[in-house]
């Protein structure tokens, strides 16, 4: 037995979250070969928690396949890392990553998904934020049933935190039912000082809610505001699919990369009955991300459970894990995250050399 032997086998593993095999997405750190017996050690650039031995026991597996080795040891582990935003900016000081969730237009889901997806990213050991920057209306509050306005240290603000995410929200700062009767500049001013200047502590990501359309806030975000990756929410409808494309096209051509497409609303599933139906139209994300050669990241169905959890301030990811609605939003958050992990980072790294150990 010996390393390229090893390393071939290992480059069969594909990692569904990534789309990349182990060796090419660079998460192989140690080999270790004495006679028979093999060990090596993984570490993932995104968060695995909860189903990290499920992909430990295909690598074990596939190793014990070779008739050259009688065991194999597999050691999991993952290490989030900063990667390339928009030219001219640098990732924060204490974020690593920031993933804005943007829509073309309103009503398909954007800030139910964005919530979800903190909360699933959370659950899989991430260090995670969430900034709610729909200055108009925002909704991040009501949805994760915190309240008040926070506290300051004196210099900068001290995030709310709900279900152990770190949140901010013009919400948090005004009356519930004020309306927002700002301009453009006023709008982007509030949107820097919401994230300038509020204490996040360090992060793995931090998830940006974004307003409908393609506005001052989002071109705030494009100039100012260091972003990893977007992901794009949509419904399977022609006319919202028409509006995602619009902001697929956007980001791209502000710098930021698309790291997939989000279906809502995919199916509606019956309460009664439990029949499931595309009410709102079949296959539109799936050809949209042909189209665009970007990664489905998930479907997600339209049910009472979504909408009802998050009217009492517990989203669906802090209700039920084990719910197939939860585990779906868990798939969408580790193909987010591993998606992510292989693009470029933010700076010139060199690969991690692979330690052989006879």
């Amino acid at each position: 037995m010996n390393k390229e032997t090893v390393m071939a086998l290992l480059a069969s593993v594909n990692d569904e979250n990534s789309g990349r095999d182990l060796v090419s997405a660079g998460a192989i750190r140690e080999v270790g070969i004495h006679e028979d017996r093999v060990s090596v050690d993984v570490r993932l650039g995104y968060p695995l928690a909860d189903n990290g031995a499920e992909l430990a026991a295909s690598i074990k597996a596939c190793l014990e396949s070779d008739p050259g080795i009688e065991t194999a040891s597999v050691n999991m582990s993952f290490k989030v890392m900063p990667h390339k935003v928009q030219e001219d900016l640098k990732p924060l000081e204490s974020i690593a990553n920031i993933i804005a969730v943007g829509s073309g237009k309103g009503g398909v889901g954007k800030s139910t998904t964005a919530v979800n997806l903190a909360l699933a990213l959370q659950r899989e050991g991430a260090r995670v934020g969430l900034l709610d920057a729909d200055i108009y209306g925002p909704s991040i509050p009501s949805m994760l049933g915190v309240k008040g306005q926070p506290s300051t240290d004196g210099e900068h603000i001290i995030p709310k935190e709900a279900h152990g995410l770190k949140v901010m929200s013009i919400g948090f700062l005004v009356a519930e039912d004020t309306a927002m009767i700002w301009r453009g500049p006023m709008v982007t001013s509030a949107l820097q000082q919401l994230l300038g200047d509020t204490l996040w502590g360090p992060l793995d990501y931090l998830i940006i809610d974004l307003p409908p359309g393609t506005g001052d806030i989002q071109l705030t975000l494009a100039q100012k505001i260091p972003v990893a990756g977007a992901v794009i929410v949509t419904t399977p409808q022609d006319i919202a699919l028409l509006d995602a494309r619009r902001a697929v096209h956007m980001f791209r051509k502000v710098g930021v990369p698309v790291l997939g497409v989000v279906e809502n609303m995919s199916t509606h599933i019956c309460t009664a009955c439990g029949h499931e139906e595309a009410i709102f139209g079949h296959g539109g994300g799936e050809q949209m991300a042909r189209d665009f050669d970007i990664p489905l990241l998930g479907q997600l169905p339209l049910t009472m459970e979504i909408r009802s959890s998050l009217d009492a301030g517990t989203p669906t990811m802090m209700q039920n894990l084990d719910s197939p609605i939860a585990k779906s939003y868990r798939n969408l958050a580790l193909r987010t995250a591993g998606v992510l992990s292989v693009m470029p980072r933010s700076m010139t790294l060199q690969m991690p050399q692979i330690v052989v150990q006879d």
